[in-house]
This record gives structure tokens, C-alpha cells and sequence, in this order.
């Protein structure tokens, strides 16, 4: 198996593990999100500390602190990922998971308009359609349901300014993100030993929803890797494609699964934005083709050489 198809197959795996892993946050629904979000900090710090140090690889995090900068950075991107990862606990437990696909299906035009807005990358005029696609199913939901999709808009800018973020950071994503969690893993702690102390904590109550507290750190850090390996091995067009199947998944769990509401202007605002991805897939395959066949030439002329 090439490396290419192992990089295809862990972006498989990371975004299937990602669009279900709603179905784990519903079976601790009962416990609050934020003390969700504490466990689900702390173990991923545990779980990230201890693969690094198999691996020898915690001095790497240094260069996440190195100056004032970086560390601005790092603290920026905690702060987002943070309030992230809170908000899809929290529209996980409280049935508002179509929204919550939603916000994942919208994230990739947010990324593409912030990349033009604040790196000057060029926008073709297809693309710009699909961005107006995406805008009007927006408000379709907003008109229809009067009131915006506040979830979904918030999900998908927080996780879209945390990728400009993680650009300004030469890190890999493994340890950058065991850097963030550094920095908030002991507030975790505190507020988790705090909920003990006072007989307030969902921890130790039974044996499955401790275990499944216990597992949202995995749970988080090994998709993260996953990823970490499908960037290094596959095409962006690749991972922009495969992609989709987290939001499809957690759509299927909130739609099937959940039973949750679904109505007309539900199917009129995503076939709006389900019109616009595949638009804007089209035209990033069809770059990313391209550019493959532009270097192959020069590849082969540049092997006739030698």
C-alpha cells in the first residue's frame, strides 16, 4: 500500500471517528459540558504527555513557548479550540446536533473567505458562487427558524480563525496541540478536583460514565494524530473531500439516530450548502489535478536529464 492511500485511510478513520463521536457525548449528556470539556482537556493532556514522551518528543513543545509571540499564539489557539470543543459538547446534550453539522459543513467556505481576506488568496467566480450558495442557506435557516444558526456560525468561525492561528505556529499539529492543552490542562484539574471536593462531580458516580470521561481523552487526541499523518501523505484536495464525512456522519447521528427536528427549511438551507461543497470540491479537485499533471512533466524532463 502506498503512502498516499495510508494517508487517505487515516483521514478515513479520523473523520469517522469525529462525525460519531456524538454518540459518545450523548451518553454522558446527563453530566454538565463544562465539566465534559474539563475531563475531556485533562485526559487529552495526559494521553498527549505520555505519547510524546514514548516518543521522546516533549522538548519539541519549546518551540511552542518560545518568545512572547508563540506564546500569544498558543494561548490565542487554546482559548478558541477550547470554547470549540465546548460548544459541540454542548449541542451534542442538548439536541442541537443537526446544527452542530451544520457549523463542520460551513467551516470550509469560512476558511477560504478568511484565507482571501487576511492572506490575499485569489477566489475564482465559481467559488465565490459557492460561498453565496453556502450564505443563502444561512439565511433560509434564519428566516425560517427566526433566528440565525448561532451553533453552526459559531462552530465554524472559531475552528476557522483556529486554523489561522495554527498557521502562524512552525509546529506540528500533535505538539501544538499538547501545548495548548498544557496551558489549561491545570484549570481542568483544578476544576474537576473542586467538583469532587464539593460532591458535585459526574466522575466516580458509575463505572461507564467514568470510563466514558475517562475516554474523551483518546477520544480527542487519537483522530488528531490521524489527521496529523493523512496531512503529511495525502493531497489537500484529498483531505478536503474526505473531510465532508465528518459533518455527513454527525448529520446521520443527529437526523437518524437523535431524531431530531429536521424541517423544510433544514432541507432547503443544507441542499443550498451541500450544492456549494460539492462546487467548491469541484474546483479544488480539479486544482489540485492540474497542478499533479504541471509537475509531472517537469518530473519526467527532470529525470531524462539525469
Amino acid at each position: 500500500m502506498t503512502s498516499a492511500a495510508k494517508g487517505i485511510l487515516a483521514m478515513i478513520g479520523c473523520c469517522t471517528i469525529w462525525g460519531l463521536s456524538a454518540l459518545i457525548y450523548k451518553q454522558i449528556s446527563h453530566v454538565p459540558a463544562i465539566e465534559v470539556l474539563a475531563h475531556r482537556t485533562f485526559w487529552s493532556f495526559i494521553f498527549f504527555v505520555v505519547l510524546l514522551g514514548i516518543q521522546g518528543r516533549l522538548g519539541e513543545m519549546r518551540r511552542a513557548f518560545a518568545n512572547w509571540r508563540t506564546c500569544a499564539i498558543t494561548a490565542t489557539a487554546s482559548l478558541l479550540i477550547l470554547a470549540n470543543w465546548f460548544l459541540f459538547i454542548w449541542a451534542i446534550e442538548t439536541g442541537r446536533a443537526t446544527q452542530s453539522s451544520l457549523g463542520y459543513y460551513i467551516y470550509p467556505l469560512v476558511s477560504v473567505v478568511l484565507g482571501w481576506a487576511l492572506f490575499s488568496e485569489r477566489l475564482s467566480t465559481v467559488q465565490w458562487g459557492a460561498i453565496a450558495l453556502a450564505a443563502a442557506g444561512v439565511c433560509v435557516l434564519t428566516y425560517g427558524l427566526g433566528g440565525a444558526p448561532w451553533i453552526a456560525l459559531t462552530l465554524a468561525i472559531t475552528f476557522a480563525i483556529y486554523g489561522v492561528i495554527k498557521k502562524q505556529l512552525e509546529v506540528g499539529p500533535v505538539v501544538s496541540v499538547t501545548a495548548e492543552v498544557v496551558l489549561v490542562a491545570p484549570f481542568a484539574a483544578l476544576f474537576l478536583w473542586l467538583s469532587w471536593h464539593n460532591g458535585h462531580a459526574a466522575f466516580g458516580s458509575d463505572f461507564t460514565t467514568t470510563a466514558l470521561l475517562i475516554f474523551a481523552g483518546p477520544l480527542t487526541a487519537v483522530p488528531l494524530i490521524m489527521f496529523s499523518y493523512a496531512a503529511r501523505h495525502a493531497s489537500m484536495a484529498t483531505i478536503g473531500l474526505v473531510g465532508y464525512l465528518n459533518p455527513t456522519l454527525q448529520f446521520f447521528c443527529a437526523v437518524v439516530v437523535f431524531s431530531e427536528l429536521f424541517t423544510g427549511w433544514h432541507v432547503v438551507a443544507f441542499a443550498l450548502i451541500w450544492t456549494a461543497l460539492i462546487i467548491y470540491s469541484s474546483v479544488l479537485w480539479l486544482q489540485d489535478k492540474a497542478a499533479r499533471n504541471a509537475a509531472s512533466p517537469a518530473a519526467a524532463s527532470g529525470t531524462s536529464v539525469m
